[in-house]
């Protein structure tokens, strides 16, 4: 399904004398890990979208048992949602990354083509047509949506479930260090509190806090401000 913009042909602009140009927009794991060849990276962000964990994951982070729970986009007009865009260039290799990434991706039943920016304060879009998979609630094509559910329910769920990638839990701690990380790679304050208020965030310290688990990327005085928060 291809939704929000100009259709896949139209997304890949040129480069030079007949080089085409794919950008795919990652807001989950291909942040930290894009498991394909790219030519340039940048941080910034999509607009009206925020990521929420309501996709289930029973291939990477969870079984058909017990799903995982990942991020998907949820359309919420004057959010953003902030990750990392990747350029492909040429033919070749364009066709190499979307193989690769309609396998990993296959879960997620939406290409979306958004605009990109890179600067908040900045009304034309950096990239216009960026590819974007979004899993949507349409339990018809996307058997594995869970939606919405309370931090305690989430946190139950990313404790217990695990798959091929590894534990839900090290997906949700990766997330939160990837997105901490962009922030202070680019030094905007405003990308970083956002990704600290996120719901990426509060699920991240409702696990923590529920299931005193210590966070891989921190050290155990870190658990004192999860308990201030949540508490």
């Amino acid at each position: 399904m291809l939704i929000g913009g100009p259709e896949i042909e139209e997304e890949e602009e040129e480069e030079g004398e007949g080089e085409m140009v794919l950008w795919v927009f990652g807001y989950g794991s291909l942040i930290w890990k894009a498991g394909f060849e790219y030519n340039e990276r940048l941080v910034g962000f999509i607009k009206g979208y925020r990521r929420v964990f309501y996709q289930g994951s029973t291939d990477h982070r969870g079984t058909p048992e017990y799903p995982g729970r990942t991020v998907t986009l949820q359309p919420v007009q004057g959010e953003v949602c902030w990750g990392a865009a990747y350029k492909v260039s040429g033919e070749e290799a364009e066709q190499i990354a979307l193989t690769y990434l309609e396998v990993r991706e296959k879960q997620y039943d939406v290409k979306a083509h958004l605009d990109f920016f890179t600067d908040p304060k900045d009304a034309t879009p950096a990239i216009s047509g960026i590819m974007v998979y979004i899993a949507s609630p349409d339990k018809t094509l996307n058997r594995n949506y869970l939606g919405p559910a309370s931090l305690e329910e989430m946190a139950d769920q990313m404790i217990r479930a695990e798959g091929p990638s590894g534990p839900n839990r090290d997906y949700l701690f990766q997330l939160e260090q990837a997105l901490l990380q962009l922030a202070l790679t680019v030094g905007c304050s405003i990308m970083l509190n956002e990704c600290l208020n996120e719901m990426a965030q509060r699920v991240l310290f409702s696990v923590i806090y529920q299931h005193n688990v210590l966070h891989p990327f921190r050290g155990e005085e870190w658990l004192d401000t999860v308990f201030d928060v949540l508490t």
